[in-house]
C-alpha cells in the first residue's frame, strides 16, 4: 500500500514577519517531506512514489490583529494580506516547499469550523455558561486570553499569557492568572459577566479517548505522553471545560445561531490545516473527503513544545467527537526551541537571528538547513546555535568533506577524458565503494540513513553520511589523482579513481538532497541526471555504479563557498554594537584611516567651551558603551488623557512596536491637550525600569526638550520624528 502523507506545521500568527523559530520548524518539516517524496512503496514493478501533501497557512483571527489593523486604519483582511505578501521571500529563500500556503480567514475554514462545532453540539459536548470575563475598562472591551498577561498560577513565571504558560506548558483560565494586566493598556482588568460557549473537555468520553489516543504507539514522543498524562490526571479530574467563544468586537468566525459570538481563535486555527488541504485539493482536482477517509492517509504534524496543550488535548478531542477521520491517523512531532549560545533569543541582547537579515547578508540558506538538521533529533530538546560551531560545522562537513570530493576530481575528467567517466571500475575501486556504502556489519548505510530520516533523527543520518564522505576523501588522498595526472602511464588509473570518487559523490548528494535541495539540483545538472532517486543508493541492486559508468558529465562549477566568520559577527550584532564598532580605531596597517577616525576623539577631549547664556551646560562625557545601554525607540501615541489629581501629568498610551501597549506618565500637561497628541509619533526610553507612581505604573519616559531656566523660558516640547518613522524603530 502506498503511503499518503498530509504534513502540517504550526500556523504563524499573521501579525508579524517570520522569525528564526518558524524557519527551524519549517526546515525540519521540509527535510522530512523531501525525504518522503523520494521514497517508493510496493514491490518490483508495482513500486509507486509516496503521495505527499505539505500545506500551511497564516493564523489570521483574534483581537491583536483587529487592533493592529485599527491602528493602521485598514481592515483586518487588508492587514493580514500585507503580512502574507511577505511570506514567500522567507519560504523560497530557505528552500521550504509547501504545496499550498493559505489563510484561516477563508471560506473553507468557515465551513469546516462551523461544521465541526455543529457536530460537537449535536454530540452534547457544547454548553453555555454565564461566566466572569476580564474586561479592559480603558479600552472598553472584553479581553481575549492572549490579551491578558500575568503570573502563571502553576510555576509562577512572570509575563505569561492568559491561556497557557510558555515556561511550564500549563493550560488555565485567564481568571487564574496572578496580577493580570491588559496587554493593550496595562490596566488591571475587571470582571464582567458574559454568556460563553464551552467545549466539555471534562466529559468522561473525552478523558477516555485522550488516554487511549495518547498511548497509541508511535503517536507521540514518550516524554510528551508523560507530560500530557499529567494534565489528564488519574481519571480526568484535571480536565476543565474549554471556553471556545469570544464577544464582539472580534475578528473571527461567527458561531452559528449565536449573534455577537465568535469562535476563539484556537478553535478555528487548527482547523486551518484541513482548510488549506481542502483548498489545495480543489486546485489539484483531488477528492478531499476521499483522501481523508483513505486508510493509507496519515497526518504528520510538526509543532513546538510551547503550544502542545492545544494540540494534544483540545484539538484531538475536538476532531474525534466531530467524527473527523484524520484523528485516528494523526501523529504529532514536538520539537524544542532554538536558543543562541544557550540563551533564549533576544534582539536587545544581540542574540536574535533575523532570517531576512541572514539572507540579505548573502549567507547560503543551505548552511543553516544543514546546521539545524545536524543538531535535530526526535526528542523534545532545545537546539542551540553557536556562531563558532556553525562556522566549523559547515566549513568542515559541507566544504572540507562533501564539495571537496567533486572539486578535486571533476577537473581531471573534463581535461583528460573529455568529460566522460570510465566504462568499468577496477576491483580496488569497487572495494572502496563497497567499504564506503556498507558498514563492517554488512548493513547498507543508506538503509540506516533512511531509517533515521524517517524517525527525524537527522543528526544521526548526517553523521553517517559524513562517514561516507570521510572514507571517500581517504580514498582520494591515498590515490592522489593530482599525482597520477602527471604520469601518462597512469592515465587509466586516474580515470578509475576519479570515476569512483564521483560515483560516491553522487551517492552523497542523493543522501543529502532532502537537506541541501539547491546543491542537489546543481549536481543533477553537472552529472547529467534528470532527477536524484533514492533507489539509486541501493548497493545490492548494483545501480550505484551502473548509473554512472560511461556517462559524460558537464563542466564542474563551484557548488558552495566557505562561511566567512565576519558574516556571523554581522548576523549577531546587537542594535548598538554596530555604532560601537564604528567608533573603534582602524587596524594599524591603515594609519591614514586610523588617524581620521581618531580625530573626533581628540576634538571631544579638548577643553570645554563655555555654553551661550541661557543654554544648559553639557553633561559629563560618556563612552559609546554608555550610550548603547539606552534603548531609544520611536513610539506612537495611541491614546492620551488627563490624570485626575495632577496638574502636570498626562497619561500616554504608547505603541513601541512590541505587540503590546505601554502606559507612561509625562509632565507635559502645561503644553499639550490630549487630543493634540493622539496619533502622533514621539521618542521614548524603552528600557527604563518601570516606576510605580501615585497614579499608576509608568513604563518608560518620553523625551522632551526644555530651556535651562524653565521659569524664564517656559515650555516643554516632546520630540516628533519625521514622517516615515514607525513604532519600534530604534534611535541610533
Amino acid at each position: 500500500m502506498t503511503r499518503k502523507l498530509f504534513v502540517t506545521t504550526a500556523l504563524p500568527y499573521a501579525n508579524a514577519a517570520f522569525h528564526i523559530g518558524h524557519m527551524m520548524e519549517y526546515i525540519q518539516a521540509d527535510i522530512w517531506v523531501r525525504f518522503q517524496r523520494m521514497q517508493r512503496d510496493g514491490e518490483g514493478d508495482q513500486r509507486r512514489p509516496r503521495e505527499v501533501h505539505f500545506v500551511g497557512a497564516d493564523d489570521t483571527h483574534g483581537t491583536p490583529i483587529m487592533i493592529a489593523a485599527e491602528k493602521e486604519g485598514i481592515t483586518p483582511q487588508e492587514f493580514v494580506a500585507k503580512i502574507a505578501a511577505g511570506r514567500a521571500q522567507y519560504l523560497d529563500g530557505f528552500h521550504i516547499a509547501f504545496d499550498n500556503w493559505y489563510s484561516t480567514d477563508s471560506p473553507e475554514n468557515v465551513e469546516l469550523s462551523q461544521g465541526i462545532y455543529r457536530k460537537l453540539r449535536d454530540a452534547g459536548l457544547i454548553q453555555t455558561k454565564i461566566v466572569p470575563r476580564f474586561y479592559d475598562p480603558v479600552k472598553g472591551m472584553f479581553l481575549a486570553d492572549r490579551n491578558i498577561k500575568g503570573e502563571c498560577p502553576v510555576c509562577h513565571a512572570k509575563d505569561q499569557y492568559g491561556d497557557n504558560c510558555e515556561v511550564c506548558g500549563a493550560a488555565y483560565q485567564p481568571t487564574e492568572l496572578i496580577n493580570p494586566f491588559s496587554v493593550f493598556t496595562n490596566a488591571t482588568p475587571v470582571l464582567k459577566d458574559s454568556e460563553q460557549y464551552f467545549f466539555k473537555l471534562s466529559d468522561p468520553r473525552c478523558y477516555q479517548f485522550l488516554k487511549d489516543w495518547l498511548n497509541t504507539p508511535g503517536r507521540l514522543q514518550p516524554e510528551m505522553v508523560n507530560k500530557v498524562s499529567e494534565w489528564l490526571g488519574e481519571s480526568g479530574e484535571k480536565l476543565a471545560d474549554w471556553d471556545i467563544s469570544r464577544d464582539a468586537p472580534y475578528f473571527g468566525i461567527p458561531i452559528p445561531d449565536a449573534p455577537g459570538k465568535f469562535f476563539y481563535v484556537w478553535l478555528d486555527a487548527p482547523v486551518g490545516y484541513l482548510a488549506s488541504l481542502k483548498n489545495y485539493c480543489a486546485k489539484q482536482g483531488i477528492d478531499f473527503d476521499a483522501l481523508l477517509n483513505d486508510p493509507a492517509t496519515e497526518q504528520i504534524h510538526f509543532i513546538g513544545k510551547d503550544i502542545v496543550s492545544f494540540h494534544l488535548l483540545f484539538w484531538p478531542a475536538m476532531l474525534k467527537f466531530a467524527g473527523h477521520p484524520v484523528i485516528d491517523k494523526l501523529k504529532v512531532n514536538v520539537h524544542g526551541h532554538l536558543t543562541v549560545n544557550n540563551e533564549k533569543m533576544s534582539k536587545s541582547r544581540g542574540t536574535g537571528i533575523s532570517p531576512l537579515r541572514y539572507l540579505n547578508l548573502g549567507m547560503n540558506p543551505e548552511w543553516l538547513r544543514y546546521y539545524i538538521a545536524f543538531k535535530l533529533n526526535s526528542k523534545v530538546e532545545d537546539l542551540d546555535f553557536t556562531g563558532d560551531d556553525f562556522v566549523a560545522r559547515v566549513n568542515s562537513d559541507l566544504i572540507g568533506k562533501f564539495v571537496n570530493i567533486a572539486s578535486r576530481c571533476a577537473g581531471f575528467i573534463a581535461k583528460k577524458f573529455d568529460g566522460k567517466l570510465a566504462d568499468t571500475l577496477s576491483p580496488g575501486a569497487q572495494q572502496w565503494i563497497q567499504r564506503a556504502l556498507v558498514t563492517s556489519e554488512g548493513v547498507e548505510r543508506q538503509a540506516n540513513i533512511a531509517a533515521n530520516f524517517e524517525a527525524r533523527e537527522y543528526g544521526k543520518a548526517l553523521r553517517e553520511i559524513m562517514e561516507i564522505a570521510d572514507i571517500t576523501n581517504q580514498y582520494v588522498d591515498e590515490n592522489k589523482p593530482w599525482i597520477l595526472a602527471k604520469d601518462e602511464a597512469k592515465t587509466a588509473e586516474l580515470h578509475d579513481v576519479c570515476t569512483a570518487a564521483l560515483i560516491l559523490f553522487r551517492q552523497l548528494t542523493i543522501l543529502l538532497s532532502p537537506v541541501l535541495p539547491g546543491v542537489a539540483a546543481n549536481v543533477t545538472k553537472f552529472l547529467g541526471d534528470s532527477q536524484l532517486v533514492w533507489a539509486d543508493t541501493d548497493v545490492a541492486s548494483g545501480v550505484v555504479s551502473q548509473a554512472m559508468l560511461g556517462r559524460t558529465i558537464g563542466a564542474y562549477t563551484h557548488l558552495m563557498t566557505r562561511v566567512d566568520a565576519k558574516m556571523i559577527e554581522e548576523l549577531f550584532d546587537a542594535p548598538g554594537q554596530q555604532a560601537a564598532a564604528a567608533a573603534q580605531p582602524a587596524p594599524a596597517e591603515k594609519p591614514a584611516k586610523a588617524a581620521r577616525q581618531a580625530a573626533p576623539a581628540a576634538v571631544a577631549a579638548a577643553p570645554a567651551v563655555p555654553m551661550p547664556e541661557g543654554v544648559e551646560e553639557l553633561a559629563p562625557q560618556i563612552s559609546i558603551d554608555d550610550f548603547v545601554k539606552i534603548d531609544l525607540r520611536v513610539a506612537q501615541i495611541v491614546n492620551c488623557e488627563h490624570v485626575d489629581g495632577s496638574d502636570k501629568l498626562l497619561r500616554l498610551t504608547l505603541d513601541v512596536g512590541e505587540g503590546r501597549l505601554r502606559n507612561v506618565f509625562s509632565g507635559i500637561k502645561s503644553m499639550y491637550q490630549p487630543e493634540e497628541l493622539v496619533g502622533k509619533l514621539t521618542v521614548m526610553v524603552a528600557n527604563l525600569a518601570p516606576r510605580k507612581m501615585k497614579f499608576g505604573v509608568s513604563e518608560g519616559m518620553v523625551l522632551a526638550g526644555s530651556a535651562k531656566d524653565e521659569k524664564a523660558n517656559p515650555g516643554i516640547y516632546i520630540l516628533n520624528p519625521w514622517p516615515g518613522a514607525a513604532p519600534g524603530m530604534r534611535i541610533r
